[in-house]
């Protein structure tokens, strides 16, 4: 048990601590943010399954590739709550009460959000070059794709899941994440799945732009103000 619990140790040893304490000294208040994606995603849910209520959520937050371009942007946003038609809503709201709930922790809720939307809005953009590229290119799309219903949390979750993995030197667990899409795409070529690529790649270069302005920022700091940084090296987020 000891030789598991040494590399779990320094796998999640930061992340772990950061995130308990935090449940532990405000409880609920510590993910408010989360909390109110969770049910809001549970409403729209709700009301897209009601006879009265399908054509509003597809209107407010339904994007499609054929859409206008200023159509799917305005859209994009929502979307990321409208839990897909097609697959069971319990898995979309534990998504993002644990995913989301870890990354408000441990970023805040404001860049929780950013990043959530960037992964999104990647995947979003993605889905119009893939089509435009044609199923004939190694990350072109057929043009049947652009009818698909494009919405749910998955994209955002894997674009966390990858940047808090990074953030706090779970980086095995960040690998393992960007591996099991790759895994994905090769067994399942589809739109959800290239997506989901399209996303890790944004949020890789988030992450290497955090990067490198943290080392600017550490290169012109005075001798002897080093503060202590999670594993990552970086200092800690606050909300």
């Amino acid at each position: 048990m000891r030789a598991l619990a040494r590399p779990a140790r320094a796998e999640w040893g930061a992340l772990y601590v950061t995130v308990r304490a935090a449940l532990a000294a405000r409880g609920r208040r510590a993910i408010p943010m989360t909390l109110g994606a969770v049910c809001l995603t549970a409403l729209l849910q709700f009301v897209q399954n009601q006879s009265w209520g399908f054509r509003f959520v597809q209107n407010i937050g339904s994007v499609r590739a054929q859409d206008p371009l200023w159509l799917a942007l305005l859209r994009t946003p929502l979307s990321l709550f409208v839990p897909a038609l097609d697959l069971p809503v319990w898995g979309a709201l534990a998504q993002i009460l644990i995913v989301f709930g870890i990354a408000e922790i441990c970023l805040g809720w404001w860049r929780t959000l950013v990043l959530a939307y960037v992964a999104t809005l990647a995947g979003t953009l993605y889905a119009r070059v893939g089509i435009a590229l044609g199923p004939h290119h190694p990350l072109g799309l057929p043009a049947s794709d652009a009818q698909i219903v494009d919405t749910g949390p998955s994209a955002a979750v894997v674009g966390l899941a990858v940047f808090v993995g990074w953030r706090f030197g779970a980086y095995v667990t960040a690998g393992l994440v960007i591996a099991s899409m790759l895994v994905e795409v090769a067994f399942k070529d589809n739109l959800a799945g290239k997506e989901h690529l399209a996303a890790i790649a944004a949020v890789l270069v988030v992450c290497g732009v955090s990067a490198l302005r943290h080392r600017r920022h550490r290169r012109h700091r005075p001798p002897g103000s080093e503060r202590a940084g999670s594993g990552s090296g970086l200092p800690p987020i606050h909300s």
